[in-house]
């Protein structure tokens, strides 16, 4: 699968350009272990990148164009370098929504526009480039398709103009085109993930100070598989119940005077449910107690393994159900249903509004599992769900 997509993006950019490309490089999606919501609040945050990737397949123009494709839309879009402020320039996502550019290529176009804007040498070596691109991530999956095509992209470009970036600067870049170009509100977490991830790891990430650190999962080592569950109920970032989240959470820290929830204590909770509306109250409740989940989560792999974190899993679905209410009755039927079948945890992961969710089974169980998940599904009269399993994998790569 993952080969397919290398030479699909390869392929492509043949057809595009009729050249071979010089460089093609890949960024993975990832799976957040646990830590929803909190990054945008400056928490923490468990992810770890899955062996799912995005090729970004480049090669040098002779004029200042930036022209990109993808297997999803092959139409190219082609934009000056001298002409990206301009698009961009207006208010978050109205290159999108003006129609302007298609929300596909908002990404790549965004990373290359946001490089420039941050790195004098960015500015200085940016030359025309194709691009085109093929992915294996499921779009809409809550696997954060968005990110692996950012990071794709812009490794792309930083190995094509010279500039250095840093896997850390990369992810500040990837989170600017996001929020700018695209128009969807996110952290910086998808980006860290996808770009810095480590085989058999996930990456504990401070939102607020960027320090990460690597947490060994084990599960390979203890016979576990991280089963996901796509429940194939799309969603859009940039649109909708998301950005009403945020709202909420940055209502909630105005009003109890702090920077961000992150300053909120599980100790302040009593004063939060005096001072603010019941809604907000719950969304402040979901951030504070999952930040305390995943400093739990990280304690309890490092002293007793992956078995013993199940509980916190289900009490970070059950948060997303209630406080935050951003799981839909799909997501609440696989996290049942993986339960019943008897998988040590399991929760949705993403954004909410659709996606998927996460189980951690044993691998022996997992044919089982999934035969429970999808008989569910039948009862419920819902679609029948993609099942898959993901292992943690390595970030940023060049292929070829």
């Amino acid at each position: 699968m993952t080969g397919a997509s290398l030479v699909e993006a390869a392929e492509l950019f043949t057809t595009m350009t009729g050249a071979e490309p010089e460089a093609v490089w890949s960024a993975p999606g990832r799976a957040n272990l646990i830590g929803e919501h909190t990054d945008y609040n400056e928490g923490f945050v468990l992810p770890f990148a899955v062996q799912n990737r995005t090729y970004a397949a480049i090669g040098r123009r002779s004029d200042g164009v930036i022209r990109v494709t993808s297997t999803f839309d092959p139409t190219p879009v082609e934009v000056a370098l001298v002409e990206l402020r301009a698009l961009f320039s207006g208010a978050p996502g109205d290159a999108v929504t003006s129609g302007a550019v298609p929300e596909w290529a908002a990404y790549p176009l965004g990373v290359a526009w946001a490089a420039i804007e941050a790195h004098e040498r960015a500015a200085n070596r940016a030359f025309g480039v194709d691009i085109a691109i093929a992915s294996d991530v499921p779009v809409g999956a809550g696997l954060s398709s968005s990110a692996a095509l950012e990071g794709a992209a812009l490794a792309a470009i930083d190995w094509m103009w010279q500039i250095g970036l840093t896997p850390l600067d990369m992810a500040k870049v990837g989170r600017t085109a996001e929020n700018i170009a695209v128009g969807a509100p996110t952290g910086i977490m998808d980006q860290v993930s996808s770009f810095m991830g480590e085989t058999d790891s996930a990456t504990f990430l401070d939102c607020r100070t960027l320090e990460t650190s690597t947490v060994d999962l084990g599960f390979a080592r203890e016979g576990l598989e991280v089963l996901v569950i796509d429940t194939r109920v799309t969603h859009a970032h940039s649109t909708g119940g998301y950005g009403e989240r945020r709202a909420s959470c940055d209502k909630g820290a105005r009003e109890l005077g702090v920077v961000s929830l992150r300053d909120v204590r599980m100790d302040d909770l009593d004063r939060a449910a005096e001072t603010l509306d019941d809604v907000t109250f719950r969304r402040v409740r979901h951030i504070v107690t999952e930040n305390q989940r995943v400093l739990d989560t990280v304690d309890t792999l490092r002293a007793e393994g992956p078995r013993a974190i199940g509980g916190l899993l289900v009490q970070s679905h059950v948060s997303m159900r209630d406080d935050f209410e951003i799981s839909v009755p799909e997501l609440d039927t696989a996290v049942t249903a993986a339960l019943d079948a008897g998988a040590i945890g399991a929760r949705m992961t993403g954004g909410g509004f659709g996606g998927s969710a996460i189980a951690i089974v044993e691998r022996d169980q997992l044919a089982q599992t999934k035969t429970t998940i999808a008989d569910a599904f039948e009862r419920q009269g819902f679609r029948a769900p993609r099942q898959f399993t993901v292992t943690a994998s390595h970030g940023l790569l060049r292929d070829r």
